[in-house]
């Protein structure tokens, strides 16, 4: 649906690039390389998030780093439509229903810094899951979804192994929190 109201497919890649994950930064020769396009299309596009305000950036080593701009008014309905876009929304609700103790729930990996691929990785930290339960909410979540779905479940006590590095994870669900 995204895709009828954006023709740009540079454009989206962008946006789920940026606004998912806002810890992501990249530079335009990243992009082109990783979206396998012109430098010249992406650097159009950069531009009118930028003077939009919808990105920042800033010159490290001699390049221009982009991120989005968190404090813009928008991010936060760009960020929930993306991840309504790629299917998270509806993922993370169903399985946070009747998991167990979750205390919180992050995708990792290529999801999280905004790259949608194959398999979506998630990591749930809480106690008592009812694994039974998961791997059936998975499994039916697999049937609405065009990726595979893969998940960690640990304590709280072992979380911290598998986040070493910030921007690869992205936290979608904290107890006490509406998504």
């Amino acid at each position: 649906m995204l895709e009828s109201l954006i023709t740009s497919k540079t454009r989206i890649k962008l946006m789920v690039k940026f606004f998912i994950n806002s810890n992501t930064t990249a530079y335009l020769r990243n992009l082109s390389t990783e979206f396998g396009e012109s430098t010249n299309a992406i650097r159009q596009e950069l531009n009118r998030f930028e003077k939009a305000k919808l990105l920042e950036s800033k010159i490290e080593q001699n390049k221009k780093v982009y991120q989005a701009n968190t404090k813009h008014p928008y991010f936060k309905d760009m960020h929930h439509l993306l991840l309504k876009y790629v299917g998270i929304e509806e993922i993370v609700d169903s399985v946070v229903r009747q998991i167990g103790e979750l205390e919180k729930g992050y995708i990792i990996n290529d999801f999280a810094q905004g790259n949608p691929g194959n398999v979506l990785d998630l990591l749930f930290v809480g106690n008592n899951f009812d694994y039974n339960y998961l791997n059936t909410l998975v499994r039916k979540a697999e049937e609405s979804v065009s990726f595979k779905i893969r998940y960690i479940a640990v304590t709280p006590d072992e979380a911290a192994q598998y986040i070493p590095d910030k921007t690869k994870t992205l936290l979608v669900w904290s107890a006490g929190d509406n998504f």
